[in-house]
């Protein structure tokens, strides 16, 4: 239990949960935008169900990559990172500790309040579920998708427009599966595919992305 793994997701959920106003942004965002188009479509239940899965989706998003900067930016100001870099465990150990820690603050409050906003955008109990099966194979991917942007500009200030064009192109397919996903379940087609292709996004993502985030940690902050 005393592993740098564990001591280093400690540290990190316990950063989070000592900044609430950062840990609730996402989640604030998310419900925000969401809640904006249900007023939006005026009261029309039918248009609701037909933009819900996009809207929800989008705004999930968006919500994920509000925290990605954070990542890695204070560990390379306080030289946490570089300590990281030094350290004799392997980095990509130190890497997967960090981002289930991200995941686990940011990823997981996305899923919890993803049901709420698919009864508020007037979605089916199994549209609703599939909504967060699909969110919750989604944002684990975000989070390590985003963090091989953070690294690679974690030197940058004030590198969030940058971030974003270098993650949102990548992130796209998962989007676009998982709201071909929730469109199917929708019109009552199967859905076996589309889930097994973001299983394969998550678990081609978990392969690469610590050992590509190691990899460009060393690049951009190892002098």
């Amino acid at each position: 239990m005393n592993s740098p793994f564990m001591a280093l997701l400690r540290r990190d959920l316990l950063l989070a949960f000592r900044n609430p106003g950062d840990l609730a942004t996402p989640v604030i965002f998310f419900i925000v935008t969401v809640t904006l188009f249900s007023f939006a479509a005026g009261g029309d239940l039918e248009m609701l169900s037909t933009i819900g899965p996009g809207v929800v989706w989008s705004a999930a998003l968006l919500s994920a990559m509000l925290s990605l900067d954070g990542i890695f930016r204070d560990d390379y100001e306080d030289g946490t990172l570089e300590q990281m870099l030094l350290a004799p465990s392997a980095l990509t150990v130190l890497v997967f500790a960090k981002l289930l820690a991200h995941w686990l603050s940011t990823g997981l409050p996305l899923i919890a309040v993803s049901p709420v906003l698919g009864i508020l955008m007037n979605l089916d109990s199994d549209v609703i579920l599939i909504l967060v099966v699909t969110i919750a194979l989604s944002t684990p991917v975000f989070s390590l998708v985003g963090a091989f942007g953070a690294a690679l500009v974690v030197t940058q200030r004030k590198a969030g427009i940058l971030l974003s064009l270098l993650t949102l192109p990548l992130c796209i397919p998962v989007l676009i599966f998982s709201v071909l996903a929730v469109a199917a379940t929708a019109s009552q087609q199967p859905v076996g595919g589309h889930l097994s292709l973001l299983c394969a996004f998550l678990v081609f993502s978990l392969t690469v992305a610590p050992f590509a985030v190691a990899g460009s940690l060393r690049l951009m902050a190892g002098d």
